[in-house]
């Protein structure tokens, strides 16, 4: 049986995806990887988790990958930089661009080594531009956030996708599905009470991995969907 691992929030934890995969789960080439976006910032290798993504996917791997909020920023702060114009001599503020450095996006400039976000590589742009917003399987539905369940489709609102946290679920719009989402860090303790209540209409795995010195946080989780198993990979990069 193809086994099915979902994967949240990496956040530029480049050693403890490696680790987590390598050693733990050890997929072969017809199972599927799922991921539910920000794989960058606040962590200190936000490249080298875009890298071995892409590594996976050139292997031949069976990888389905989401947008996150951070990948949106790091989009939109880009697109914004490259619009900017002088006024009289002074350079207009891009305050998007301010905002996700203050989120972490400083790491992630200093992984890429550069220092002028027009620098970013249009490559790395692009292949986050490509990332999918939800995926929709047989008895779940993957995203990175949640839904918006006071749209007539909660599969129209794009944005709230990548950035929703409060939110009541409508099962009757998503065909009585469980949403597993990452987004929000919670405890291991909520992680495993989400997964193994089947009254919960969600399964949050997102764990913190950057959260190393708070209790219960600071893991970067996997959860395979067939067996509703999951593992815990501790923090190898912080």
């Amino acid at each position: 049986m193809r086994e099915h691992w979902v994967i949240p929030d990496i956040h530029g934890c480049s050693k403890t995806l490696r680790s987590l995969i390598e050693d733990m789960i050890k997929p072969s080439k017809h199972d599927w990887l799922y991921f539910l976006g920000d794989y960058i910032d606040r962590g200190p290798d936000s490249k080298g988790v875009i890298d071995y993504l892409q590594y996976l996917q050139k292997e031949d791997y069976n990888l389905r990958l989401l947008m996150g909020n951070h990948e949106d920023y790091l989009v939109k702060s880009f697109e914004e930089e490259l619009q900017l114009k002088s006024v009289l001599g002074f350079k207009q503020t891009n305050k998007k661009k301010k905002e996700w450095l203050f989120f972490g996006g400083k790491q992630t400039m200093e992984s890429f080594k550069i220092n002028d976000l027009k620098q970013f590589p249009q490559e790395y742009i692009e292949w986050m531009r490509n990332l999918e917003y939800y995926v929709e399987l047989e008895q779940f539905i993957l995203v990175h956030a949640g839904f918006n369940f006071k749209n007539g489709s909660p599969f129209t609102d794009t944005d709230s996708m990548l950035w929703i946290r409060d939110y009541d679920i409508d099962s009757a719009k998503i065909s009585n599905k469980r949403i597993i989402h990452g987004h929000v860090p919670v405890s291991l303790e909520f992680i495993d009470l989400s997964i193994n209540n089947k009254s919960y209409k969600f399964i949050d795995l997102d764990n913190g991995c950057y959260m190393t010195k708070r209790e219960g946080f600071g893991n970067l989780v996997a959860l395979e969907l067939n067996t509703l198993e999951y593992k815990v990979q501790y923090n190898l990069d912080l």
